[in-house]
Parts: structure tokens; sequence; C-alpha cells
């Protein structure tokens, strides 16, 4: 089981991945505001693990299962936002909400906020109903 940091780290180089077609240490390091000598140590870590292949001077890749599990974290973290936003947690705060909660729900909470905002997205105007009751509420 990857520790949080491993986590973060996972989701960041799925998205630079998917955005440049590959990950650099200093691509990482300058979006997670940590120096590259890190990310290099992070990178031959996951690599350990079998969730990546890093190259020296070549950057790294994802092995198949390095990127289920990052897929899943990156849709957990959209996930967690998007119901953070749902229940009124300001702007501001919700990255770093998400932060904090990613790496600590379950599965089976995941699924039934998951199954949470598909009720939602398919009932619209209960959702809207809430939304008007909350915002009277508050």
């Amino acid at each position: 089981m990857p520790t949080p940091s491993m986590e973060d780290y996972l989701e960041k180089i799925y998205i630079t991945i998917e955005e440049k077609g590959y990950a650099r240490s200093v691509d990482i390091a300058s979006s997670l505001g940590v120096l590259p000598s890190s990310v290099t140590k992070m990178m031959q870590k996951l690599d350990d693990v079998d969730l990546g292949i890093y190259e020296r001077y070549r950057g790294f890749i994802l092995t198949d299962k390095g990127k289920r599990l990052a897929k899943k974290l990156v849709e957990k973290h959209q996930m967690l936002e998007e119901f953070l936003q749902l229940i009124g947690v300001q702007d501001q705060n919700i990255y770093e909400e998400v932060e904090k909660l990613e790496h600590y729900i379950s599965k089976e909470t995941a699924l039934c906020i998951s199954s949470l905002l598909d009720f939602f997205v398919e009932n619209p105007s209960i959702k809207d109903s809430y939304l008007t009751n909350f915002k009277k509420n508050n």
C-alpha cells in the first residue's frame, strides 16, 4: 500500500504524463514545491514497488499497475473536489481539504460519496432544492 506521499507523487506524475507525454523530476518538483532530488528519491521508491520505472537522466514512466492506481487517485481527488464544492466548502479551501481527505477515506466512503454525486446528477431538482435550503440556512 503506497504512503500518502507516494500517492501525491503518483497523482502529479500521472497528470504530468497526461499533459506532456512524459514526467521529469524538475516538472514534478515544480508542481509539488519540492526539490528535484526529493522527486528522484521518490521515483526510485516507486520503481522499487513496481509502480513505475525510473531511468536516470531519462525520466520516469508508470507501470500498468502504477497507471491504474494513479488514475484511481486522480479520480478520487476530482470526486472529492466536486463533493466539497457541492456541500458548500469555499473554493479557496477545497484543494487543501481534498489533500487531507483523499488519503484517509475508505473505498466504501468514496463509493458512497460518488453515488451521492451521481444521484444529484440524475436528479438535478433535488440537488437544486438541497442547495437552496443549504444557502438559506447558512
